[in-house]
């Protein structure tokens, strides 16, 4: 019997049968042995973004600090391959999975799977289903932003700043099933409808990727010749919108106002040149919190459902002075 086991039926004898069901679920969490090193893994959803690029580096850069035999993978953009990656994982003996599901729905079995061999798992930067798998009974945590507010922060940012009397708006959407997209898309629109003068004539999704993001915008453009505002879900296919919007004739920050999720070093020269807005932060660099939140679990603390990370907004009156701590 673990010591999480064990607390559980502790608590379980002072409560009475029916607290027990409620402090297993809360307890059936694998523990995790403190030891001097642990087997780490790490199933990346894909490498095609600076975004994804920092994170993972960010993990390779805190392996030795935190005596970790990190394993970590690149799924290429496949929720399939992810789901493998992860089965190959827990082959290997991982003591504990750090994982950036790709869809909210597709991971689902990964940590599911994880769990049932003995396996601590910490969703990163983006979750899964939360009517199917929950912090605290499936995973441990989820480590992450609020992301309904990040695009809630850029459609108040956008409503102070806008010059025109009528926004009309194009929304390129991350990827389809995703956290951030699913919360990004709800956090903006819903600041949105509050105002008469603010309508979203198309929202399509870009996949978080820059050169789909142009293309995307290319084909909206046709369609909403009128736009006067591009919401971005991520940078890359902000700066995508961008170069589409030049090539069109337009003038990003002057006939149009682009505003975006992330904080790129793109994103912030893209600010400092006046072609964009705002974008709000959304840290990659988590592989410090990773580290503490996994040596906090393995010395038998209590983990909150969600270890919330802290986002600052980036516009021109500080964009210069952080351009060079960007990735």
């Amino acid at each position: 019997m673990n010591r999480r086991t064990l607390l559980g039926t502790v608590a379980a004898a002072a409560i009475g049968l029916a607290g027990f069901a409620t402090a297993g679920i809360a307890d059936d969490l694998p523990a995790l042995e403190k030891k001097d090193r642990y087997k780490v893994g790490f199933a990346q959803m894909e490498s095609n973004n600076p975004w994804r690029i920092a994170e993972t580096k960010s993990f390779h850069d805190t392996a030795e600090a935190c005596n970790w035999d990190l394993i970590a993978t690149d799924a290429a953009g496949s929720a399939a391959k992810q789901v493998a990656d992860v089965d190959s994982m827990i082959a290997q003996g991982i003591d504990v999975l750090f994982l950036p599901p790709r869809e909210e729905k597709p991971l689902i079995p990964a940590v599911m799977k994880a769990k049932a061999a003995g396996i601590p798992t910490f969703l990163v930067d983006r979750s899964v289903d939360p009517n199917v798998a929950k912090p605290g009974e499936h995973f441990v945590a989820f480590l992450g932003s609020d992301f309904i507010d990040q695009g809630r922060r850029v459609a108040e940012w956008t409503l102070e700043n806008f010059q025109g009397d009528k926004g009309i708006i194009v929304q390129l959407e991350g990827t389809t099933g995703s956290s951030p997209a699913n919360d990004r898309k709800k956090g903006f629109d819903d600041v949105m409808a509050k105002h008469d003068n603010m309508t979203i004539v198309a929202s399509q999704t870009g996949d978080f990727a820059r050169d789909l993001g142009r293309q995307v915008m290319e084909t909206l453009l046709q369609a909403h010749p009128d736009v006067n505002i591009v919401y971005a879900h991520n940078d890359e296919m902000a700066i995508g919108a961008i170069q589409a919007l030049e090539l069109a004739g337009r003038k990003p920050g002057e006939d149009i106002l682009v505003v975006s999720i992330d904080g790129t070093r793109d994103a912030l020269q893209a600010i400092i040149d006046g072609k964009m807005g705002v974008t709000v932060e959304s840290s990659p660099f988590f592989g410090p919190l990773a580290c503490e939140t996994m040596n906090r679990y393995a010395n038998g603390e209590e983990i909150e459902h969600w270890v919330q990370v802290k986002d600052r907004i980036f516009t021109a009156s500080n964009a210069a002075d952080h351009i060079d701590e960007a990735y």
